[in-house]
């Protein structure tokens, strides 16, 4: 779903009969757009009812072939050694992957500059072609590229490793980033003021169906970690990750045309 498209969705949702008929599972841009936009059709806070954090999307790290990094201590001397040379592929402008590159510049004390891409397809293929150092890209989109061994995962964006990446450690493991984390998420929403029996109703069929091994394992497979919460606790994680957000959009000064 695209911005414009999210946008409009979760307008739609909030101007609809609450009910519990009409629905929404948004990703988390809805945490993210009232920082870049400096006009929004709706408030998510105030307008939507969050009833479950669905999955967080843990984003891989991953360097072309041609780096010698083998992990994330290396690939930031090798940075420094190259101040303001290499750079860092995202899938556009604003978005969590830019926001994790940005976060790590300032966190490791690196010079990574930014190259913005329209989807995930032409981001890999460059770095595959050694034509950007680094990115930080969905790992459902790495992975055949990583399988075919065209680039090098040298990380997890989560705190903690990762499913269908074993191997591969999570930045946070490298002692001075132990508190890296930045994640995309997916999360199940309804209009605000619904009855409180219809919010719990759904909360409670959709934990449990995520909890059953053969969407867990398929979800996993595919790089999203389960994550279900209550409906209270889904709407601070939230806030947490907009004011995250927030901060890493403000000090790398990243703007948007409206």
């Amino acid at each position: 779903m695209t911005t414009k498209h999210l946008c409009a969705a979760a307008f739609l949702l909030a101007a609809a009969l609450p009910d519990g008929y009409t629905l929404l599972v948004a990703s988390g841009e809805v945490a993210l757009n009232p920082h870049l936009y400096k006009k929004m059709a709706y408030d998510w806070d105030r307008n939507l009812q969050p009833i479950t954090l669905l999955v967080k999307v843990p984003n891989v790290m991953a360097v072309n072939m041609d780096v010698p990094a083998k992990s994330v201590a290396e690939f930031i001397a090798y940075a420094k050694q190259n101040d303001g040379k290499l750079t860092f592929s995202s899938s556009g402008v604003g978005n969590p992957q830019q926001l994790t590159g940005e976060m790590f510049n300032k966190m490791a004390g690196v010079r990574i500059r930014h190259v913005p891409y329209k989807g995930a397809a032409p981001q890999l293929a460059d770095v595959a072609g050694k034509h950007i150092t680094m990115t930080f890209v969905s790992i459902g989109a790495a992975l055949p590229f990583i399988n075919g061994n065209r680039i090098r995962p040298i990380g997890v964006t989560s705190l903690t490793r990762v499913s269908v990446l074993p191997d591969v450690p999570a930045i946070a493991e490298h002692p001075p980033l132990a508190s890296f984390e930045l994640v995309n998420f997916f999360g199940f929403f309804a209009p605000a003021g619904i009855p409180d029996s219809i919010l719990r109703r759904l909360n409670t069929a959709a934990v449990e169906a995520l909890k059953t091994p053969e969407l867990s394992s398929k979800l996993r497979a595919s790089g999203f970690e389960p994550s279900p919460t209550s409906p209270e606790q889904f709407r601070e994680f939230i806030r947490g990750e907009s004011a995250k957000f927030a901060k890493i959009i403000e000090d790398a000064g990243i703007k948007l045309e409206q």
